[in-house]
C-alpha cells in the first residue's frame, strides 16, 4: 500500500484508501481526507443525490434540492453510520488504526468540473479543493459544530450555515499474540 503522508504523530496516512473506502457507500458521490501533518484525519464528503434522494423518499423526508437534502440531520446520521463501519474496519488493522475519520462536513455543493475542483475526468484537484474548502477544514480542526460558508459558483451564491460532525472512532484492535 503506497502512502501518500502521515499524521502528525508519525503514523500512515492515505488518504485515497479511506476516500475509496467511503466512496463504497451508494449515498457517497466524492470524498475528499484531510490529515497530513494533523492530529487526526477529517473528512468532506459530497453526496450522491439520485441515491440519497431515494433513500430520503422512503424515509418520507421532505427536501428542496441539494444543498438542504445535504444540510438534514437524518442524512448526517446516514453518513456518521457508515463513517463509524469504516472507522470500525480501518481499526482493526493496525497500520491504518490511528488514520481513522474522527470529523465530516457534507457539502452543501457538489464537487464538479465545472468548478475547477475536478478533472473532466472526475479526479479530485487536491490542492484547489483544500484552497476552496479551507474555511470548512480548518473549522473542523479548530472544533467547531458548524460554520457559515459560501460554496461559490455564481453570483447567487450566498453563506450558508454547514454542519460539522464527530464521527465515531473505534478504539484499534490489540494485536493477537501467537501462545
Amino acid at each position: 500500500m503506497a502512502y501518500v503522508g502521515a499524521l502528525k504523530d508519525g503514523s500512515p496516512y492515505a488518504p485515497r484508501l479511506l476516500e475509496n473506502k467511503l466512496k463504497f457507500l451508494p449515498y457517497v458521490r466524492e470524498a475528499v481526507a484531510f490529515g497530513d501533518g494533523r492530529d487526526t484525519v477529517c473528512a468532506l464528503i459530497d453526496i450522491e443525490m439520485a441515491a440519497t434522494s431515494r433513500w430520503a423518499d422512503k424515509q418520507s423526508i421532505s427536501y428542496t434540492g441539494y444543498a438542504d437534502l445535504a444540510s438534514r440531520d437524518e442524512v448526517y446520521e446516514l453518513i456518521a453510520d457508515f463513517i463509524a463501519t469504516v472507522n470500525a474496519q480501518l481499526a482493526s488493522e493496525p497500520a491504518l488504526a490511528q488514520s481513522q475519520i474522527h470529523r465530516f462536513v457534507i457539502l452543501n455543493k457538489e464537487l464538479s468540473a465545472d468548478d475547477g475542483v475536478l478533472t473532466r475526468t472526475g479526479k479530485l484537484r487536491r490542492e484547489v479543493i483544500a484552497a476552496r474548502y479551507r474555511a470548512l477544514v480548518d473549522a473542523m480542526y479548530d472544533g467547531r459544530t458548524d460554520v457559515r460558508f459560501e460554496a461559490g459558483g455564481g453570483e447567487e451564491a450566498a453563506p450558508t450555515e454547514v454542519k460539522i460532525r464527530d464521527a465515531k472512532v473505534v478504539a484499534p484492535a490489540q494485536t493477537r499474540r501467537a501462545a
